[in-house]
């Protein structure tokens, strides 16, 4: 009774802690940074990280644009003159917009800097994001309604001080529930090791010779964990943090365990069944 006591525990606690965690990232996600000037005649750009490309070292920002007040007509819906809509150094390109003509989302490629994928799941980076408007050649204040929609990463949003631009430093780090995942998988991946190698001791120390179950079962677990190194998320690459920490070893491991197991027992059962001299 006690035991199943403190099972219901540790399951109720689990799901406490999880929903928890996820509560903090569905707020994180929720969370709508503005940066810029908040004068009434200004631009509004949302800008909303879509994803993360961490190998090809850029993120896809999606921008709305909306001018507001004598800048805007049709509710905002297009500007009045040609709009122009500078980024910073690290996006690719700019954004124009011709007057009286209805404005349409975009999606900008945005360059990222520092960090490394191989230090996957603990790779940070760093860019920054910044917005200038000019309406008919004249500058124009700018307000930014920055937030991410990609679940993979989490992103720190730093506003810098500006009069009429609108700026804003990001620093990006694994989400929590990936990091969480990716240790479970080097956990898991040492306790297989370590289930595959005491297997091993058992059947090299035992008398018994060729035990083919026992070699399908570690077979099987050499290649399992192949595939369920190549589940993580985000598609790391090899030679990762993930790989040196516990993958890489754990199937030396038990490759190294399944060829002692078969040397063993093969030279077992042949002086088993040697006749008597």
């Amino acid at each position: 009774m006690p035991v199943l006591i403190l099972i219901a525990f540790l399951i109720v606690a689990a799901v406490a802690v999880g929903s928890w965690l996820q509560f903090t990232e569905r707020q994180a996600v929720d969370t709508v940074h503005t940066v810029g000037s908040s004068a009434a005649d200004r631009v509004d750009v949302e800008a909303v990280v879509q994803s993360v490309d961490a190998a090809g070292r850029e993120l896809v920002l999606r921008v709305w644009v909306t001018p507001r007040g004598t800048l805007g007509e049709a509710n905002g819906a297009a500007p009045v003159a040609d709009l122009s809509l500078q980024t910073s150094g690290a996006t690719v390109n700019d954004l124009e917009f011709a007057a009286h003509e209805r404005l349409a989302t975009s999606d900008v490629h945005v360059a990222l800097t520092g960090g490394s994928i191989s230090d996957y799941p603990f790779d940070t980076y760093e860019t920054d994001i910044a917005f200038r408007a000019q309406l008919g050649g004249k500058q124009v204040p700018v307000r930014m309604l920055f937030s991410n929609a990609d679940t993979l990463f989490s992103v720190s949003a730093e506003p810098a001080p500006s009069r009429q631009d609108a700026v804003v430093a990001l620093e990006l780090a694994r989400s929590g529930s990936l990091l969480v995942f990716a240790v479970f998988m080097m956990v898991v991946m040492w306790a297989l090791a370590a289930a595959v190698l005491i297997g091993a001791w058992y059947l090299t120390t035992s008398s018994e010779g060729v035990v083919w179950p026992g070699f399908a079962w570690m077979a099987a677990t050499l290649f399992a964990l192949a595939a369920f190194r190549n589940t993580a998320p985000g598609t790391p690459p090899i030679g990762c943090v993930l790989d040196w920490f516990a993958f890489l070893w754990a199937e030396t491991i038990i490759a190294l365990c399944l060829i002692t197991v078969v040397i063993t027992g093969v030279n077992k059962a042949l002086h088993r069944d040697a006749p008597p001299t």
